[in-house]
């Protein structure tokens, strides 16, 4: 894979010692979708501001397809389109003089075919003309990817895409996102929807305190750290893990109704033979089983608590 964002040794702390950023390394790959997972204050915004360039890093350094975010500003900036969470732009503007005038801002010339083809592409032409103002949510949220776009841009910054919006519209967004990198732009997710990443990242990171504390292939992660577990429905609730089942990972469930058996499913020997053999000669019996995958929110969750 090629590197399209390399940061090394990135540290940032604040006027007063708050560090909100320790000893950072990270490299994201082109053309890929990379999500950027945190809990508040775990210092996505602040990472994410060093790279495009609106935040100064203590220490370390960011290369963007190659330039240096400090020493090559011009380049690496352009290289980027960062994605707001909101719009700011003059509620009276028109979609399509907002659009023209974001290009302009990087000293691109006009290039209206380009422009409409981006429109076009986010299904926002027909509203070209159009105040913002009158713009549906939906439409808003394609709008500010219009505009991150109109300079061609390598990489997108998603700040919570999907932030306050219906089911039904974080679907849309989610199609947008893909389209995107099928078209060759690398694109960086922050969110709070732990099923935004499962559903779209191709890799993930976790930031917690300022550090990175991994960053993993999505399904290496999910096998790797993922947890199963078996379900047994009880015949006849249990106050109590009976002692000669000790040996194994179970947990009762509220009131006693069942039993949950936690294993490894990559392991050759999971242990549910033994088990369903030793719950026979305990004269445990059940009425329906069934196995549960741990969610990335699971894993997401353990991880920040560690």
């Amino acid at each position: 894979m090629t590197p399209i964002i390399e940061v090394r040794n990135l540290e940032k702390t604040y006027e007063g010692g708050f560090r909100a950023l320790r000893d950072i390394d990270l490299t994201i790959n082109k053309g890929e979708i990379f999500a950027l997972l945190g809990p508040n204050g775990a210092g996505k915004t602040t990472l994410i501001s060093i790279i495009c360039g609106i935040v100064t890093a203590s220490s370390g350094s960011v290369k963007v397809d190659g330039y240096d975010i400090v020493r090559d500003y011009r380049q690496a900036r352009s290289r980027i389109g960062l994605v707001p969470q909101e719009l700011t732009r003059d509620a009276f503007e028109h979609v399509w003089t907002t659009v023209r005038f974001t290009r302009g801002l990087f000293g691109l010339p006009p290039d209206d075919a380009y422009l409409e083809k981006v429109l076009r592409d986010l299904s926002l032409w027909e509203k070209k003309d159009s105040q913002l103002r009158m713009l549906s949510g939906g439409m808003k949220r394609r709008l500010l990817i219009a505009k991150a776009l109109a300079h061609e841009p390598a990489i997108l910054f998603l700040d919570e895409p999907t932030a306050g919006v219906d089911v039904e519209l974080r679907q849309g967004m989610w199609e947008t996102v893909r389209y995107l990198r099928e078209s060759g732009v690398t694109v960086i997710l922050t969110t709070h929807y732990i099923e935004e990443a499962e559903e779209m990242a191709d890799r993930i990171g976790v930031i917690n305190q300022g550090e990175i504390m991994l960053v993993e292939e999505k399904a290496q992660l999910m096998r790797k750290l993922g947890r199963k577990q078996m379900v047994l429905q009880l015949r006849e609730p249990l106050s109590r893990v009976p002692d000669e089942l000790s040996g194994y990972d179970l947990m009762l469930s509220e009131g006693g109704s069942s039993l949950v058996y936690t294993y490894d499913r990559e392991l050759v020997r999971t242990g549910i033979d033994d088990l369903l053999h030793d719950l026979g000669q305990a004269g445990i019996r059940f009425t329906d089983l069934y196995t549960t995958q741990s969610s990335l929110e699971d894993i997401f969750l353990d991880l920040v608590n560690q």
